[in-house]
């Protein structure tokens, strides 16, 4: 019997393996080979020519790489912002331009001017007009482009996940005890019925794009059978959790569906999120040199890991406040706040990972290297001051790249993480079977010496890959984003979870100094696994391919739009191109 076992053991490595790479290719092939068209919303006319409004707001002027570019002269580089509301109302902006924006003769304000089909807009002499799209025309448009997962399915790959984790939870009946063995069935079961019931409802709202949240589930699975091996006795809580967090990823994207509705709570989210980080402050106890924690009834949760979704929230924003210098201030110093209370609180990993994301949105609302620098100069000088101030946190980094020198000492668990990982070579023991887990902090902090060791470097490198694809998405979405808000915002989520994941993985191999965070997804935790949900919603919100994204509703077939067109066809001259004409 113990041969069968060990046989069958090894059997599921393999195959679990094989799943974990087909899944990332086949992943990673849709991504790549899906077209990101560009979407049209409405038209500028400016002399003979017609230049296509792809976004829902856009740069005007002269800069090449101005939205709308009007190369004439007396247009600034930055001239104006062109913006649409979510009930498709333009509102045309003026910025740094020294003579104003005209609209039909008259003067454009500080609160901007709506504009109408017609419009005549004067960019210090140079002539523009506005030219909207009916309802049925843009849709028409809309369903000649390629819909999102048509050159891989969505369908096979979310079943070689069903069947990865079916493998996954075959490992675990193998080598967990006995009475803990309904609570990890029961896990895994509602692991595949969420992913399934995501999967099925994304298709009944007409969405095609799946290859996030495949990812996303993908990483989580590893998370549960982290859970599953290292405190199979919390299985019931992590159900809770991990329900919690797939209703937030919805209801956060329902939420960023309204980009009016999102821009105009990002004050509460901020005051919610320095008042959740005082008490943090006040209240917490100290525990292992850190306040990271706050409980209440019995269960603890990490406040900054909450503060990490309101701060992309209140950090993203649209492109009509961007160019405003008094906001970039705001959001200078609601970012110092938070970095502040993590310092005190002696959380200065998830300082950087806060401090990094600053750096990504502070150079995608500029633009500016030298405001980049200077805050890097700023942050090395506080890194001086805290390590100073924090003798363990120098420690830290005395010890780095000295484990071997004191393996009972300052080295003992990043010295174990390795030994673990190297003992689970390529293909791992099997879940469960490993003994890292039994190290403190295994299941959080080390956590991929303890996939590495039970599941094999190869499927550790899958991880790793998975977060890197997600990081490419977001980058690859943004040049097509039809707001800034939600690029940013996508672009931000990403570079926080590529940071956690850099000096989670790092850090236990001694390649960077051990810092403390969580491995995205994977690590063990309730705070972490819901904050990493909710930022896949600015990930998901950003997608601009058809049918892929929460933001818009999505459109049928060409022919279904066709008599809708026709009856609207005399409001509009339309040329041959599908470009109207007033």
């Amino acid at each position: 019997m113990d041969i069968f076992l060990t046989y069958s053991l090894t059997a599921t490595k393999y195959v679990l393996i094989i799943l974990s790479v087909t899944i990332l290719i086949r992943c990673l092939r849709s991504m790549l080979s899906d077209r990101y068209e560009s979407e049209t919303w409405a038209y500028i006319r400016l002399g003979r020519e017609t230049l296509p409004v792809t976004h829902w707001e856009n740069v005007i002027g002269r800069s090449r790489s101005a939205d709308i570019r009007v190369d004439r002269k007396g247009v600034g580089r930055v001239h104006a912002i062109l913006k649409r509301s979510d009930k498709g109302v333009w509102t045309i902006y003026d910025v740094f331009s020294r003579r104003g924006v005209w609209v039909n003769s008259v003067k454009v304000g500080p609160r901007g001017m709506n504009l109408d089909t017609g419009d005549v807009i004067n960019l210090n002499g140079a002539t523009v007009r506005f030219q909207d799209i009916t309802t049925a025309r843009r849709q028409k448009l809309e369903a000649q482009r390629t819909s999102a997962g048509k050159s891989v399915s969505p369908l096979g790959t979310i079943l070689e996940l069903s069947v990865f984790e079916l493998f996954l939870l075959l490992q675990h009946a193998m080598t967990a005890q006995e009475e803990y063995l309904p609570s990890i069935g029961l896990a895994f079961g509602l692991l595949l019925a969420l992913e399934w019931a995501c999967y099925l409802s994304m298709r009944l709202m007409g969405r095609s794009g799946f290859e996030v949240e495949t990812l996303a589930f993908y990483l989580t699975a590893l998370g549960l059978s982290v859970a599953a091996s290292s405190t199979p006795e919390d299985m019931y809580k992590q159900i809770l959790l991990l329900t919690a967090a797939i209703v937030l990823f919805l209801l956060m994207g329902w939420w960023l569906r309204s980009l009016h509705r999102t821009t105009l709570m990002r004050t509460v989210f901020a005051v919610g999120a320095l008042a959740l980080l005082a008490v943090n402050v006040l209240a917490s106890d100290v525990v292992f040199g850190a306040r990271n924690w706050l409980e209440f009834g019995g269960y603890s949760f990490q406040p900054s890991e909450l503060v990490k979704v309101a701060y992309l929230y209140v950090g993203a924003s649209t492109l009509d406040r961007l160019y405003r210098k008094k906001n970039l201030f705001v959001f200078i110093a609601f970012s110092a706040a938070c970095v502040i209370a993590l310092a005190l609180i002696g959380d200065f990993g998830t300082a950087l990972v806060f401090f990094t994301c600053f750096l990504v949105i502070s150079f995608m609302r500029s633009g500016s290297i030298a405001t980049v620098l200077l805050a890097v100069a700023g942050a090395v000088m506080a890194g001086v001051l805290a390590v100073s101030a924090r003798p363990y946190i120098g420690q830290r980094f005395a010890s780095w790249g000295h484990v071997w020198d004191d393996i009972y000492g300052a080295g003992f668990q990043q010295s174990r993480a390795m030994s673990a990982a190297a003992g689970g070579g390529l293909f791992g023991k099997g879940a469960g079977s490993g003994w890292l887990k039994h190290i403190f902090a295994a299941n959080t902090d080390l956590v991929f010496g303890m996939v590495c060791e039970e599941q094999g470097l190869i499927i550790g490198i899958c991880a790793v890959l998975a977060v890197l694809a997600m990081a490419f998405f977001a980058v690859r979405s943004a040049r097509h984003g039809r707001s800034a808000y939600y690029a940013i915002a996508a672009c931000g989520a990403m570079s926080m979870l590529m940071v956690q994941m850099a000096l989670n993985v790092f850090g236990s191999m001694d390649i960077l100094p051990f810092t403390g965070v969580t491995f995205p997804f994977v690590s063990r935790g309730g705070s972490s696994l819901l904050s990493c949900w909710m930022l896949m919603a600015f990930l998901k919100g950003a997608d601009t391919r058809r049918d892929a994204s929460f933001v818009v509703k999505p459109v049928n077939t060409i022919e279904e739009y066709e008599v809708v067109y026709d009856a609207e066809r005399d409001k509009y001259d339309y040329d041959d191109d599908g470009r109207g004409q007033a």
